[in-house]
């Protein structure tokens, strides 16, 4: 293996570390959070301060990262901060501490933008839908596989193992990044404002950005949100609510890298993405009927099928006619916006949730898809 190829190896081991150590205690974030003494407000607040830490972020490393060309230097930072993350919610056990560690775990998130645009750059040009369902399969992968060992570790040795995990898994892929090679671009102007906006106006830009916003919405009120808490409800075990998530991100895994590669040949790339978003209506209108574990798993999987299909569409077009010096700004951009969804969504039901109970706010989140 050749130095190329065993820093894209490197690079590929970082990615599924810094979602898997994210992702472990996703089941139980919701239920853990009512354990400790939370309303239904308050886990909205708890799961959507993961959305606005990035919203807050994306934008200034995207900038940051094309003024110093620099992508590497970022994915470290992220894990750092993820690793953190998961070792703070691990040694503490409080409503505002797992607040606090939510949201630097969102700030962890806003570091994908490096990762995308780094991976982007082993494609040629239009190649970025590629490249963006290829990432988003491995990131599945890794999302997958947390979800399912943390639901099962939290039903062995109980509510903070999963966070153990999740650190462990960090660590991991810190040590990875330390390999990662990248291309070392010339460092960029400085970004003034009115470059940002003219570029942030970019129609291309700005309605895949949109859209991915109302995708959002629908993935964290639903698979990585409320879903869970609907499932415990139902009285799904701990180790049912990891199984919940992986029905839900392997189909995501498979439909991410169809979508790039497979259906947008077939179908082309708008009716790809649209019908994205009708599956992923369909699997959310569907759980407020469900009574059962088994039910609420096949509404998921169809959730999560659409959510594979419609986000790696649109992170692809939102970059793909943007110079390559400009990428991992417009990528702050795109996920900048699309952290709207993460954080409202959770925050509109978390308040529904409390007037009208889970069930109106799922069909308003379908309504929205």
């Amino acid at each position: 293996m050749n130095r190329t190829q065993s820093g894209k190896v490197a690079f590929l081991v970082s990615t599924m570390m810094f979602w898997f150590c994210m992702y472990t205690y996703v089941p139980i974030l919701t239920p853990y959070v009512e354990a400790l003494g939370g309303t239904l407000f308050t886990a909205g607040v708890v799961v959507s301060s993961y959305g606005l830490a990035q919203l807050l972020v994306r934008i200034p490393i995207g900038v940051w990262s094309d003024r110093l060309g620099n992508r590497k230097l970022f994915i470290i930072g992220g894990l750092v901060c993820a690793t953190v993350s998961s070792l703070g919610f691990f040694l503490s056990g409080s409503v505002p501490l797992a607040l606090l560690f939510r949201t630097l775990s969102g700030i962890a998130a806003g570091s994908w933008v490096a990762f995308t645009v780094l991976f982007t750059g082993y494609f040629e040009p239009h190649g970025a839908p590629r490249a963006m369902g290829v990432i988003s399969f491995y990131a599945s992968i890794a999302q997958m596989a947390a979800t399912a060992f943390g639901g099962f570790v939290a039903q062995a040795y109980g509510w903070h193992a999963p966070f153990a995990l999740g650190a462990l898994g960090g660590l991991v892929g810190l040590l990875a990044a330390l390999s990662i090679r990248e291309t070392r671009l010339p460092q960029g102007p400085k970004m003034e404002i009115g470059s940002l906006l003219r570029l942030a106006r970019r129609w291309s830009l700005l309605s895949a950005s949109l859209l991915a916003a109302l995708s959002q919405c629908v993935t964290f009120t639903t698979m990585f949100g409320f879903t869970p808490l609907y499932a415990a409800h139902i009285h799904a075990s701990r180790g049912q609510l990891g199984l919940l998530t992986f029905f839900t991100t392997l189909p995501n895994a498979i439909a991410g890298y169809l979508s790039g590669t497979v259906l947008a040949r077939w179908m082309g790339e708008r009716a790809t993405a649209a019908a994205g978003f009708a599956l992923a209506a369909l699997g959310t209108a569907a759980i407020p009927f469900t009574h059962t574990v088994t039910a609420l798993l096949v509404t998921q999987a169809i959730n999560g099928f659409g959510q594979g299909v419609a986000m790696p569409m649109l992170m692809g077009l939102s970059i793909r006619s943007v110079p390559m010096s400009e990428r991992a700004t417009a990528m702050g951009v795109f996920q900048a916006v699309y952290s709207l969804g993460m954080f409202g969504g959770p925050l509109l039901v978390g308040l529904i949730g409390n007037q009208v109970g889970l069930r109106g706010g799922f069909l308003i989140v379908s309504a929205v898809s």
